[in-house]
């Protein structure tokens, strides 16, 4: 929204500064986006006198002036023809930039006589392209400030031009007298009355108007307009001119520019039709669909069925509250005319522009809200100046509709600002703000003003108080306590939990991700995912349209994304929700880890090897580990399609799942376009049991003072036998004696079976005893290592390798 300096004045009384204006604009919420103000430039040049002017004596088109100056009688060289005796001028001093020319002067020579300064011309100080003479001032003093003299004589052409940013929610912000009105509130001066005196018709309209019944309810309540004859359409005042041009818009004609300076003045779009080219009487209706609307922007478009327009007998004059048509606009023959002032529906407008894709400033105004009870008003004052500048005689008012009804009202609590926003502002102070902007009272209720359609609630009344007061005068306070003492725990168990899976996974060395929560549907299928319970309707684009069934898809297209750049080892991880089903309660919480590539950097020492399975199990049971799993837990094989069927497992309890790990399918891989190899884990955050002790305190350590004993065996057993299997049935043996049981050599291959058999392996077991009330005797030994042979022969069906 542009408007100048001037133009505010016309409605704000105020002797207020410029910088004044804009911070209060900026601090009531109507954002200063740019200031263009050509008194800037201007500021430090003077008013000179030339008091004697003769030839160059080595130049035939240089003259040399002596210029009476506020610092004295100046000597200057100048090749303007113009420049003589006894004229004043503009003077640029050493040391003056000058735009026009893009330099900052010094003293000079000119052809062998020194130069103090130049005598400008308009072009050199960007006030036009005029450069044919130096300027010649008709009044002003010696020394005065040239901007000062152009304030009194020219001020057109000085005045600051301010741009600013309107939300949506303020549409009466739109027209200048509404951000007057706000400046007035805060203080900046006096809202000048705006007088609205009814133009006595002349004759009955030829043209009447007339709305479909059933668009009077929404898309078009009231319209109004009347017949003007007579006129004479031509080049607008040049003050009308020098408004329009400041804010960007080109002059078109006299009965176009009423229109849009009323636009932009008081928030009040209008529309003039030749009254020539209307074909009997105007209707408000639907469109049919197809029909083709040549509009004003001399672009043709089809229209869709229900798009409001008005139309004559004819045919489609006008898009209703978006664009007029060329058929019907005033031209330089213009004689008479029909004036519209009319009240659209925001979201019919809306929906209009946007199908047709026209953007006007009338849309823009609509769309939001404009006043519709300065519908007839608007019609008025537009009238009166029409016959100001154009003459004529109007007809009578033609109207159908009525003005729709936006009265309502609020319960107004004072002490309400203070609980709301922690602002001491006075009872009598919060009144006399409310009706400084256009609120009335009746006893303890408000009644929001027509031109404010975002005021909806007692929140909103606490809202203009406090953005009038300032909300930069906010003290920060911190909140009372609830309760005294040290306070309780805020996190959730489950959130303490997550900040423990991201801690310690980082402390892995897995870097963070933070991907959508929305991915493509074949990627959603590829994990289970991409039914139409998880499908968006809405979606952001189509690479987004499903609910993650898991977080693995996101955590491969980023490893896709990172080899595509040249990075090829990588670990990464998340930790957030996945989606089973588009209901409440439908998602769970995910903590996966992925590993691509090799484990560490090439070196001479040979430490660089791939990824492998025990490279996501080790990961994966150091974070169970950290959230409080137990440390004993079985690993099945029912797995997901998209884990490696022999080259991944399950960790869980029972039927409780809590960890998958293990290779990627190798077809998942090629789907994703990530080259392995590629491991990962997904951990189960929620189904993992929370430990029984609830205290941060860890149980104490349990030592003993007996020396341990470790003792080793060898068993052959099936190839397909997993040496997990060997290794709980060692760990049952004996609980209270067995401590640790750990697998240190398997031997498998041709030779083994060479030795122990088609289809044999060998798995060798270190079992690790810890006594805790005696020393251990040979017969201790022997009876616990019958133990373990049994329960291990037993398990895997194997026996003690000899």
């Amino acid at each position: 929204m542009k408007f100048t300096l001037s133009w505010l004045k016309e409605h704000l009384e105020t002797e207020a500064s410029l910088d004044d204006i804009l911070y209060a604009l900026t601090d009531l919420g109507l954002e200063v986006e740019e200031v263009f103000d050509p008194r800037a430039k201007l500021a430090a040049f003077t008013l000179a006198k030339v008091i004697h002017a003769e030839q160059h004596p080595d130049a035939d088109r240089l003259r040399v002036c002596r210029v009476a100056t506020d610092e004295g009688e100046k000597q200057i060289v100048c090749g303007a023809p113009n420049a003589r005796e006894g004229i004043t001028v503009v003077l640029c001093k050493p040391g003056d930039y000058v735009p026009g020319i893009d330099t900052t002067l010094s003293v000079g020579k000119i052809r062998g006589v020194e130069s103090h300064g130049m005598m400008a011309s308009e072009r050199e100080l960007e006030l036009s392209d005029e450069h044919n003479g130096i300027i010649e001032l008709p009044s002003g003093d010696v020394g005065e400030k040239f901007v000062d003299w152009m304030a009194r004589n020219r001020p057109a052409e000085i005045d600051p031009v301010i741009d600013i940013a309107i939300t949506p929610n303020r549409p009466d912000a739109l027209g200048v007298r509404g951000i007057a009105r706000d400046l007035a509130a805060r203080g900046l001066g006096t809202l000048k009355p705006l007088s609205v005196a009814p133009v006595a018709g002349q004759f009955d309209s030829p043209v009447t108007v007339s709305i479909d019944p059933a668009l009077k309810d929404k898309a078009c309540p009231v319209f109004t307009g009347r017949v003007i004859r007579g006129v004479k359409n031509g080049e607008s005042p040049q003050w009308l001119k020098n408004r329009l041009q400041a804010i960007g818009l080109r002059p078109i004609s006299v009965l176009v520019d009423i229109t849009n300076y009323f636009t932009f003045d008081l928030n009040r779009p209008l529309h003039v039709f030749d009254l020539a080219k209307i074909t009997g009487n105007l209707r408000i209706a639907a469109a049919q669909g197809g029909e083709s609307f040549a509009a004003l922007n001399d672009k043709t478009y089809t229209l869709a069925q229900g798009m409001t327009v008005v139309a004559d007998d004819a045919g489609v004059e006008s898009l209703a509250g978006v664009m007029g048509g060329a058929a019907s606009g005033a031209t330089d023959e213009t004689v008479d005319v029909f004036l519209e002032s009319a009240y659209w529906d925001p979201i019919t407008i809306a929906t209009t522009g946007r199908a047709l894709k026209i953007n006007s400033d009338a849309r823009y105004r609509f769309e939001r809200g404009v006043d519709p009870a300065f519908t007839r008003d608007g019609l008025e004052l537009a009238t009166q100046m029409i016959l100001d500048l154009c003459g004529g005689t109007p007809s009578h008012v033609v109207m159908d509709g009525a003005i729709p009804a936006v009265d309502r009202s609020y319960a107004f609590d004072p002490d309400r600002v203070g609980r709301l926003v922690g602002m001491d502002i006075p009872a009598d102070g919060q009144r006399d703000t409310l009706r400084a902007l256009g609120f009335s009272f009746d006893g303890d209720r408000v009644t929001p003003p027509s031109w404010r359609p975002d005021v909806l609630g007692e929140a909103d009344l606490i809202e203009e108080i406090a953005r009038i007061a300032s909300l930069s005068k906010l003290e920060g306070k911190p909140l009372a306590r609830e309760t005294t003492g040290v306070p309780g725990t805020i996190l959730t168990p489950m959130q303490r939990r997550e900040k423990m899976v991201r801690r310690t996974m980082a402390g892995l060395g897995y870097n963070e991700c933070v991907t959508y929560s929305f991915i493509d549907g074949p990627s959603a299928t590829l994990f289970g995912g991409g039914e139409d319970a998880t499908m968006l309707q809405n979606p952001i684009s189509s690479e987004m349209s499903h609910m993650r069934p898991a977080l693995l898809p996101g955590l491969l297209q980023a490893a896709s994304r990172n080899q595509a750049r040249g990075f090829a080892d990588l670990a990464l991880f998340e930790v957030g929700p996945a989606f089973s089903g588009g209901e409440p309660g439908e998602q769970f919480i995910e903590a996966c880890g992925l590993l691509v590539g090799a484990t560490a950097p090439r070196d001479p020492y040979g430490s660089r090897r791939p990824v492998d399975i025990f490279d996501a199990k080790a990961d994966a049971e150091a974070v169970l580990g950290a959230i409080g799993a137990p440390a004993r837990m079985q690993i099945n094989r029912k797995l997901d399609g998209w884990w490696h069927p022999g080259r991944a497992g399950v960790m869980a309890l029972g039927p409780n799942r809590l960890c998958a790990f293990g290779e990627l399918h190798p077809k998942i891989l090629r789907e994703m376009n990530v080259k392995g190899p590629a491991v990962a884990f997904c951990i189960w955050v929620e189904n993992v049991p929370f430990p029984k002790s609830k205290g941060p305190a860890r149980p104490a350590l349990a030592t003993s003072d007996l020396q341990a004993v470790e003792r080793d065996f060898a068993f052959v057993v099936d190839e397909k036998v997993e040496a997990l299997t060997a290794v709980n049935a060692a760990l049952g043996a004996d609980k209270k004696l067995i401590e640790a049981v750990q697998v240190f050599d398997q031997f498998t291959g041709a030779k083994a079976q060479e030795q122990m058999g088609a289809g044999k392996k060998s798995i060798a077991l270190s079992v690790r005893l810890q006594p805790t009330d005696k020393t251990l005797t040979d017969k201790d030994i022997e009876t616990v290592s019958a133990k373990v042979i049994d329960k291990v022969t037993k398990a895997t069906k194997g026996e003690l390798r000899t």
